[in-house]
């Protein structure tokens, strides 16, 4: 069996090697070429699963080790006969850990304010629901908005009543472009004009989540803070944009181990069901030990004191910024910095909690 990997998926060889040949390529480039003759085809979100890709090919399965489903043409996949998996809440506790560090990271106080800072999450899927409750284990306030789940956990409120309470929102919902709650430009000029001026914007779910030219201008009237991981015109990124963001990361928010390594997991999962194959590897068994910081001391006490040990949020903003040439932070180098990346360790791993 032919199978045809997105180089920077972790674990490719460890869950698939027994099946086939592997072959390693650079996701945001693949060509029908390259797959036509593939039986499986394992991407991220940077891989557009389309016609041009996929057409009269002999593919039987496509697994895509991503929370979002966008780039994929699900329609299309089925109609081709191919089955396919994506692998939801993979990395959700790393994007929860991730918008807590920016967080403390803008605001240090805030490890000490408890009920009187109140984050508003937008979407409350595997991601937002879990960022709740690591929100809460720090005292902290949570409002929701989400029209299509309820969660015990937290007090939701309308979109509207959110956006002016907030002290901070923080956005996690797929990118839809078609119906009542479509999500494009969901964050647009209205939007930013009912928050808070003092609110802090992140994005850490998809650029386009976010109107760009309106960002600029509410930025450059408010001087709020924002935190942006995804970007509306990825991988491609203005310096103008990047002079007026007050923490950037390069899509990044989910890049821990164990995220990487669980995603890697769910869609073997799912080969192994197509395959009628009983799965029987685990990632775990792939991750090295690490410094353990939560042995007897409070979640407070270990942020106040090895928060950056555990993820120095601070280096991947200089990191992009260093990229910024003529203008612009360019594909290569946006791309460069995701392959090359770190991969950093969750909480869990240090012997501290998880949602």
């Amino acid at each position: 069996m032919k199978i045809v990997a997105d180089e920077n998926l972790a674990f490719t060889e460890y869950f698939f090697s027994e099946f086939g040949d592997i072959q390693h390529k650079a996701g945001r480039t693949l060509t029908h070429a390259d797959v036509k003759d593939a039986e499986a085809l394992l991407v991220r979100s940077v891989t557009q699963v389309n016609q041009d890709l996929i057409y009269n090919t002999a593919l039987k399965f496509v697994g895509s080790a991503t929370i979002g489903t966008d780039h994929l043409d699900i329609p299309l996949i089925e109609q081709q006969g191919i089955t396919w998996s994506n692998a939801a809440g993979c990395n959700a506790q790393a994007v929860a850990e991730y918008v807590i560090t920016a967080l403390l990271k803008l605001q240090p106080e805030l490890i000490h304010a408890n009920e009187t800072f109140t984050l508003g999450i937008i979407g409350l899927g595997n991601v937002g629901s879990r960022l709740a409750v690591m929100a809460k284990l720090l005292g902290w306030n949570v409002i929701g908005s989400d029209p299509f789940v309820n969660r015990d956990h937290v007090n939701q409120v309308d979109l509207n009543t959110l956006l002016t309470q907030a002290d901070a929102i923080s956005i996690h919902v797929p990118l839809t472009q078609y119906g009542e709650h479509s999500t494009y430009h969901l964050i647009n000029k209205y939007a930013l004009s009912q928050m808070k001026s003092s609110t802090i914007l992140i994005n850490s779910a998809r650029g386009s989540v976010v109107e760009e030219t309106a960002l600029i201008e509410d930025i450059q009237n408010t001087q709020r803070k924002v935190v942006l991981d995804v970007f509306e015109h990825e991988p491609e990124i203005s310096e103008e944009l990047l002079d007026l963001i007050t923490l950037v990361t390069p899509h990044i928010a989910g890049y821990s181990l164990e995220g990487k390594a669980r995603g890697t997991q769910m869609i073997y999962d799912a080969f192994c069901e197509e395959l009628q194959y009983t799965p029987n590897k685990k990632f775990e068994t792939q991750l090295p030990a690490c410094e353990q910081f939560f042995k007897d001391e409070n979640l407070k006490e270990v942020l106040i004191q090895h928060l950056t040990e555990i993820y120095d949020i601070s280096r991947d903003d200089k990191n992009l910024r260093a990229c910024l040439k003529d203008g612009k932070v360019e594909q290569k180098a946006f791309d460069y910095l995701r392959k090359t990346y770190p991969l950093r360790r969750e909480w869990a791993a240090h012997g501290g909690p998880k949602a």
